[in-house]
């Protein structure tokens, strides 16, 4: 009775993307580019990139022969950027798959700067994107940023080489980096277990950051222990075939087959594959889509724009909780409050001083009038006193006048 029917968003969201189909672009160096995940596998010639590639999406992308090089004089002298599409579908649902291969790789003598074209190009999509968004009518926008990249190093044995480091290093903060090493059925399994800690112990020396699949609450026990099995063979070691073997016990596999016994490819006991196809294809396709969106190119976007004299407020966009805006709001009103108390009782000081400075003088002013007219009283009543004193002694009140008559009366 109380069904609403909310629950059912998510089917409508998995028929609406069924409907429209995926894209999805990878990069060799190799690279995967799409709206819905991009990857980029990075690497020299010769490490069998190509043979992933096809054995990843189980089709033949790549013609047989891809990786041959050609002879010295007719290789390209800088990094070439190449693309190849295929239209795949499984189970009703289609990809959109897009190869960009970067051959000539680490293949020079001097390659001091052969990382630059892959970074340039990267750093393309992205201007590509943000260029989309400034549209009036983006109705249509074409996303072909990369979203991962898999880099694949030389079976050694040893320890990452300066270019592997310093290519790292350029891209990690461009492109979600995962770490592949190639051909691992060169090695024994305790070479490989040593050279992958060789590996991420140069990794975190250099503060290089790759790619980590997030942790959400409320993950169920199950996810939890296949996040932990999938990080716990990060750098993965890699065999690829397309090719069909026959194993001892009479199976058919994908695999390589050697004198001395057949390696199957998506034999977990064997190589890491399953564990890569897993966290790229199956389970962190959208994670790697979303961090790509969500920090490295919000933080290419936002650079980008600083660069162009683009200022935004930061408490844009910001999610806010109404309890701590208001109290913050109650707390700037307050503030507001007491200011205006300052400043009121201030000019209510100042006011009551110049009253009482007028009332003062005011004061001083009749005090002095006060003094003055006491002093003139008290000289009339001096010279009434002398009058008085003059009357009871018989002489004249006025002798000058006297005088002045008799001399008058002498003139006559």
């Amino acid at each position: 009775m109380g069904y609403v029917g909310f629950a059912n968003l998510p089917n409508q969201v998995h028929r609406k993307s069924v409907r429209k189909g995926f894209q999805f672009t990878a990069m060799v160096v190799v690279l995967f580019y799409s709206p819905f995940c991009d990857s980029s596998f990075a690497g020299e010639s010769g490490l069998g990139k190509s043979t992933l590639i096809n054995t990843l999406f189980n089709t033949t992308l790549y013609p047989q022969n891809k990786e041959v090089l050609p002879p010295s004089a007719d290789r390209p002298k800088t990094v070439s950027i190449e693309s190849i599409s295929a239209d795949i579908e499984e189970n009703g649902v289609r990809l959109r798959l897009t190869v960009v291969d970067t051959p000539g790789f680490g293949d020079f003598v001097n390659n001091e700067d052969s990382w630059k074209p892959i970074v340039e190009n990267i750093e393309s999509r992205f201007d590509a994107y943000l260029e989309q968004e400034n549209r009036v009518n983006r109705q249509k926008i074409v996303d072909n940023r990369v979203h991962a990249c898999l880099y694949f190093i030389q079976p050694t044995g040893h320890s990452l080489k300066p270019i592997d480091i310093e290519f790292m290093r350029r891209l990690h903060a461009k492109v979600n980096l995962i770490p592949i090493i190639a051909k691992a059925d060169t090695m024994t399994d305790e070479e490989i277990a040593n050279f992958k800690e060789r590996v991420l112990n140069d990794i975190a020396y250099h503060k290089i950051h790759i790619f980590e699949a997030p942790t959400y609450d409320n993950e169920d026990e199950e996810a939890l222990a296949e996040q932990e099995e999938i990080a716990s063979k990060i750098p993965f070691a890699i065999v690829g075939s397309n090719q069909l073997v026959h194993t001892p016990d009479g199976r058919q596999v994908r695999g390589r087959s050697y004198p001395w016994g057949v390696i199957e490819v998506d034999n977990e006991e064997h190589c890491d594959f399953v564990k890569l196809r897993q966290m790229l294809i199956r389970t962190y396709m959208e994670e790697l889509r979303e961090h790509t969106n969500s920090y490295l190119y919000e933080a290419y976007r936002s650079e980008k724009l600083l660069g162009m004299g683009v200022a935004q407020d930061s408490s844009v966009f910001k999610e806010i909780n109404p309890a701590v805006k208001m109290q913050e709001e109650r707390t700037l009103h307050e503030a507001k409050l007491a200011k205006m108390e300052a400043e009121m009782n201030l000019v209510f000081q100042q006011k009551v001083a110049e009253k009482e400075a007028k009332l003062k003088q005011s004061e001083e002013e009749l005090y002095a009038r006060h003094r003055e007219m006491k002093d003139a009283l008290e000289k009339q009543r001096l010279e009434l006193e002398e009058k008085k004193r003059r009357i009871e002694s018989g002489r004249p009140l006025t002798p000058e006048n006297s005088k002045t008559k008799r001399n008058r009366f002498l003139r006559a």
